[in-house]
């Protein structure tokens, strides 16, 4: 991936996968991760733009930033700044289009497995 292409890291621009670079492996992988998968069910629910420092980890914050980091690269979020906040949002709609249905079929296996109700019964 060419950070042109990605948008480069520099500054205050973080660098994201385009849509056609994403791969199947690479958010297996990311979502693989206890903590990482913690992270996209988080956001799934309900949280569209989330804080790094909101999200209450078991882990150091320089590990919190590696999940992150991972997530990011994988491209199952999508980062920005806000101030001095780093804001974190799942790209649904990228993956969605790349393959459909696995991040909802993901995050509510992830559900279950933890013993959290299904979206049907929280409505």
């Amino acid at each position: 991936m060419s950070t042109t292409a990605r948008g480069a890291a520099s500054g205050r621009q973080l660098a994201h996968p385009l849509r056609e670079e994403i791969r199947l492996e690479a958010i297996l992988h990311a979502l693989a991760d206890p903590i990482r998968l913690r992270i996209a069910r988080e956001l799934a629910d309900g949280h569209v733009d989330m804080a790094c420092i909101a999200f209450d980890l078991p882990v150091s914050k320089s590990t919190t930033t590696h999940h992150f980091k991972v997530l990011r690269e994988a491209g199952v979020i999508r980062q920005h700044y806000e101030g001095t906040s780093r804001l974190s949002r799942l790209r649904e709609d990228d993956l969605e289009a790349l393959f459909p249905g696995l991040l909802p079929a993901v995050l509510e296996g992830a559900r279950r497995s933890a013993g959290a109700p299904d979206r049907a019964d929280r409505a």
